[in-house]
């Protein structure tokens, strides 16, 4: 069975966005487009939260968001439960988070990688799987039951 990638972008990763999508085809991945359709302004949240909450459902095992610098999408994301986020600016960052943190969720910082860069980290990142180990119980500490 074809493994299904949520990918959605605000304006500022629409471009990066589109690139990633034939990159994901041409792996063989079957793409879930969830917005931004332009270049116009949106909020990265109206993209961010419906991409978190069916990872975080289990409807997808992985998504890539993008925004400008990646951060506004991380933080909304990263609300949900079961989501790892991560910001990855560059390959290696992308295999850290993906061996160390059982990252499911790449974002990328558009206004901050080429396309070429973006493709890379996003190879990496699909490429490389979680180590566990040691780092599984520091992921299983990511999730709590209850406030601090």
């Amino acid at each position: 069975m074809t493994e299904t990638i949520l990918i959605a972008s605000d304006h500022a990763g629409f471009a990066l966005k589109e690139k990633l999508e034939q990159a994901l085809g041409t792996l063989g991945f079957d793409v879930q487009d969830l917005g931004t359709n332009s270049a116009d302004s949106t909020d990265y949240a109206d993209y961010a939260h419906p991409l978190a909450q069916k990872v975080s459902d289990g409807e997808a095992k992985r998504g890539i968001l993008l925004c400008g610098t990646g951060l506004g999408m991380s933080y909304t994301a990263n609300r949900y439960p079961h989501v790892r986020a991560a910001v990855a600016w560059n390959p290696e960052v992308a295999k850290l988070a993906r061996e160390h943190n059982d990252a499911n969720v790449l974002v990328l910082p558009a206004r901050f990688v080429s396309d070429a860069e973006g493709v890379e980290i996003l190879k990496t990142w699909l490429d490389t799987p979680f180590e566990g180990g040691r780092h599984a119980r520091r992921v299983e500490k990511i999730e709590r039951d209850e406030q601090p």
